[in-house]
């Protein structure tokens, strides 16, 4: 027997199909029955690559006693949380704020059955009482009585924790007036405070910015290569901002976090050292990253970022890009049932395939010749820093077609708007700095993709699995896909795409303001009402969505000269002005949008027949310059926005115009006047 979740076109969800629990989808039918029935609802949140979820379905959702508890005393709803993160971020605080613990996956959570509001939560819960929780069933219990005596008294805390939602949700209120009324002048202090921070939380033998479980935090990566080249030109240039960032990308690729034979990188290390991930791969997680690895390659000329970079856009390519030129959202963590199964070894396995020369070459280079460090078997270490050698890569390559024989974790094919504009967005990255024609042409057919089938009447769809599109996108959608647009026009410029860019933009505008104070809810003012309407400023494992809009409407603020863009993000900025000031930290995306609010970032526009600008472009392009847009725009380009239309080609030359701001300079005709106008303009 199946319940209602075989329905469903989320891979998580019908992983939980055949469960004897009666699971429903979030919903109208859901959210009535548990009205109709008075029973509280059990809210569970998952994903489908999470370990943790697994081992909880497996203890109890798939166990028939635990079942029939919860379907005896509470209407059971599952959400997968990507497909749904404004359920999850709701949630997820309110569980903190109940139980004054983190959240994270599984989220178990009780809400009252007339309004959804949440009176008790946790994350994942064992069978049986130990490691300090009680044991499911019993909890399942002990909850529905304490609901059923005590309803009326379950209100009044439920409604704080709602009203603590709003007040999180509300944020600042903008800065402060001046003493004559006007608004006091937004400035790079937080920028300062956050450099500062970055340094105190810094590991300076293992790299990164935390004690374990460690994650890669490519926000902070970005900020800290965007601080040092803020001042590389200065007398005394923030090298220690480049230490950090690359001494963080270099332990991340020698230790276990990347996967040295198939490329890409697992979602984090359950250790300090970098040594032991926790297996599951995710695409954003594989988006940012090469983002990271390629804009370092850029700016260091490091052979290992490059090599890194390079192997993480091969395995998105290879890996989790779906026939019809879409990406897939994640590969699991476990395979038959065990965790990391289907990535470790063992030294005879190894020996077994490898000649005697490869397997000498190889063992050193990735651990084989130290102890098991993975449960008796050897999680192999990453592809460090000694030259290429041949017996090694034929090595790996012959250790790659073994691995692929296995059982492999399980696949969720779901394509996700966001996570797919992350990627769009690093493979344009990756085809300028690594100079990757295959990287720009999945790039274009990427964003293809989403624009047939994510788009319609105006509007982002979320989520798509079997050839089906659903569900109202959110702000990280548009503010994500606006961004990837503008990054791909760096690389091969379409006005098209261009004008697909403004419109995303106009609809974020129009759908997503906070009015009152500035900046954008997560969900649009005509989505399906929820406890709270979740609105932050602040990253968690994606950059945050308002901190990307905020810089890419200044950007297309200046490019296509839209003064309701410019004034947008600043409001934006001056809501998001307190916030910046207690926990600069959080707040890294934004403080991106800031440094381009301080220094305006600079365009360079390059008209000339296509043969002649593109070497232009691409002289460019080998400069890590992270405040500059590069557009080479052919001669022949028709239906231009007018602000680029306003920069024609002169005569047979190539015309390049470098704008700061919203001011431009006269038309240059050589690369050595271009490169000095860019030079005098670099401590802009």
């Amino acid at each position: 027997m199946v319940n209602s979740l075989a329905n469903e076109t989320s891979p998580y969800l019908r992983q939980h199909a055949d469960n004897p629990v009666d699971w429903l989808p979030w919903g109208a039918e859901a959210l009535e029955r548990a009205r109709r029935e008075g029973k509280p609802i059990l809210l569970s949140i998952g994903y489908a690559a999470c370990h943790w979820c697994h081992v909880m379905a497996h203890e109890s959702f798939e166990d028939p006693a635990t079942a029939a508890v919860m379907n005896e005393l509470f209407v059971n709803i599952k959400v997968d949380r990507e497909e749904r993160p404004d359920i999850d971020r709701i949630y997820q605080l309110a569980q903190q704020m109940l139980t004054g613990r983190g959240g994270g996956w599984p989220l178990t959570m009780f809400l009252l059955p007339q309004d959804q509001r949440p009176f008790f939560g946790g994350t994942y819960f064992p069978p049986e009482p130990r490691h300090g929780l009680p044991g499911f069933r019993d909890l399942l219990q002990h909850v529905a009585r304490y609901h059923r005596e005590h309803a009326d008294e379950l209100r009044e805390p439920a409604a704080q924790v709602v009203a603590a939602l709003e007040r999180l949700n509300a944020g600042g209120h903008g800065t402060p007036d001046g003493a004559d009324g006007s608004a006091l002048a937004l400035d790079a202090t937080p920028l300062v405070r956050a450099r500062a921070q970055l340094q105190h939380a810094f590991d300076a033998h293992w790299g990164g910015f935390s004690a374990a479980p460690k994650f890669p935090q490519p926000q902070f990566i970005a900020r800290l290569m965007r601080d040092w080249h803020a001042t590389a030109t200065d007398e005394t240039p923030d090298l220690h901002a480049m230490y950090m960032a690359t001494l963080s990308l270099t332990r991340m690729a020698e230790g276990g976090l990347f996967d040295s034979l198939g490329g890409g990188f697992y979602r984090y290390c359950v250790d300090g050292e970098w040594q032991i991930p926790h297996f599951e791969k995710m695409l954003y997680d594989n988006a940012q990253l090469l983002a990271s690895y390629a804009e370092a390659a850029c700016a260091t000329g490091e052979p290992l970022f490059r090599d890194v970079a390079n192997r993480t856009a091969d395995f998105l390519l290879s890996d989790m890009r779906a026939p019809d030129g879409a990406f897939y959202s994640s590969y699991d963590a476990d395979s038959e049932g065990h965790e990391g199964r289907y990535y470790v070894w063992t030294p005879e396995a190894v020996q077994a395939l490898l000649s005697a020369e490869e397997y000498a070459a190889f063992a050193p280079r990735h651990g084989l010749d130290g102890p098991a460090n993975f449960e008796g078997e050897w999680h192999l270490q990453g592809v460090g820093t000694q030259p290429p050698d041949p017996l090694v890569e034929s090595a790996r390559a012959k250790l790659l077609a073994a691995r692929r024989l296995r059982v492999a974790p399980g696949l969720d094919d779901k394509r996700l708007t966001s996570w797919n504009a992350l990627t769009i967005r690093a493979l344009a990255i990756a085809a300028r700095s690594l100079d990757r024609t295959d990287c720009a042409d999945a790039a274009q057919q990427g964003l293809q993709f989403l624009q047939t089938h994510h788009w319609r009447d105006g509007r982002l769809l979320a989520t798509s699995a079997g050839g089906s599109a659903r569900g109202m996108a959110f702000l990280d959608d548009y503010a994500f896909l606006a961004d990837a647009i503008l990054e791909l026009c760096t690389v091969r410029f379409d006005a098209a795409a261009l004008r697909f860019g403004g419109q995303l933009l106009d609809a974020l505008l129009e759908h997503f303001s906070d009015r009152k104070s500035g900046g954008f809810y997560f969900t649009a003012d005509d989505h399906e009402t929820l406890i709270t309407r979740p609105r932050s400023f602040s990253d968690d494992a994606l950059p945050s969505g308002n901190g990307v809009a905020l810089q890419v409407l200044q950007r297309y603020g200046y490019l296509l000269g839209e003064p309701r863009y410019l004034e947008a993000a600043e409001r934006g900025l001056r809501a998001a002005w307190p916030q910046l000031g207690r926990d600069s930290l959080l707040h890294a995306t934004l403080l991106g949008a800031l440094e381009e609010y301080v220094h305006s970032p600079e365009f360079v526009i390059l008209r000339g027949a296509g043969r002649d600008i593109e070497p232009w472009r691409r002289q460019l392009a080998k400069v890590y310059a992270p405040r500059r847009v590069v557009l080479a725009v052919p001669a022949e380009s028709v239906d231009l926005p007018a602000a680029l239309a306003s920069k024609p080609a002169l005569s047979e030359r190539v015309s390049a115009y470098v704008c700061r701001g919203s001011v431009c300079s006269a038309p240059l005709h050589t690369l050595q006047l271009l490169a000095a106008e860019l030079m005098g303009g670099a401590s802009d």
